[in-house]
């Protein structure tokens, strides 16, 4: 008689007794009901590759025409090169200006609101701009300018996002996560 299927131990017998039944599977990925689902690591950088595309592209543009169009044959910038200049300054700030205004009422950068996550506090509640730009930017961008230590710190800070929580050091500083909007 086969000692795995023995009668006796139907609705007495334990799953793991029997070498043939389905593997117990470990389902972390779930989301407990009311709990927010973390943002994952490639769509955080995809997030921070697309925020950065229009400075990019409006700093590509002013290192193209500001030399070609603005130069006064080596003696400096001439008037046209100085509005150009500014015109790519005030682009930027405004670009900057429309970033900090979405933090504050949605949580989410241009490249957040593409790829559909945002920023909130562990709670779950909004995080604030200040608790943001402050705790969020500010603050490591800081620790990033001291000699020796910033650029450890600057090092580290990404990588921590590989740990279990997926929390880089500016999250932890701000207590904010990273969640699926």
């Amino acid at each position: 008689m086969d000692p795995y299927n023995r009668a006796d131990t139907l609705g007495g017998g334990k799953p793991q007794d029997n070498p043939y039944a389905a593997p117990a599977a470990r389902l972390a990925d779930l989301v407990p009901e009311g709990v927010q689902e973390k943002a994952g690591r490639g769509v955080r950088l995809g997030a921070v590759l697309l925020d950065v595309v229009p400075v990019a592209i409006v700093a590509i543009v002013a290192a193209i025409l500001i030399p070609a169009v603005g130069s006064d044959g080596g003696k400096g910038i001439n008037t046209l090169g100085g509005v150009l200049l500014g015109v790519m300054v005030l682009l930027m700030l405004g670009y900057a200006v429309y970033q900090l205004v979405q933090l504050h009422r949605t949580g989410q950068t241009f490249g957040k609101k593409v790829l559909g996550i945002k920023i909130v506090r562990t709670d779950g509640s909004r995080a604030g701009l200040g608790r943001i730009f402050l705790l969020r930017m500010f603050v490591p961008g800081l620790a990033g300018a001291v000699p020796f230590i910033g650029p450890l710190f600057s090092l580290a800070d990404p990588l921590f996002i590989f740990g279990e929580e997926r929390r880089c050091l500016h999250d932890m500083i701000a207590d904010t996560i990273v969640v699926v909007a």
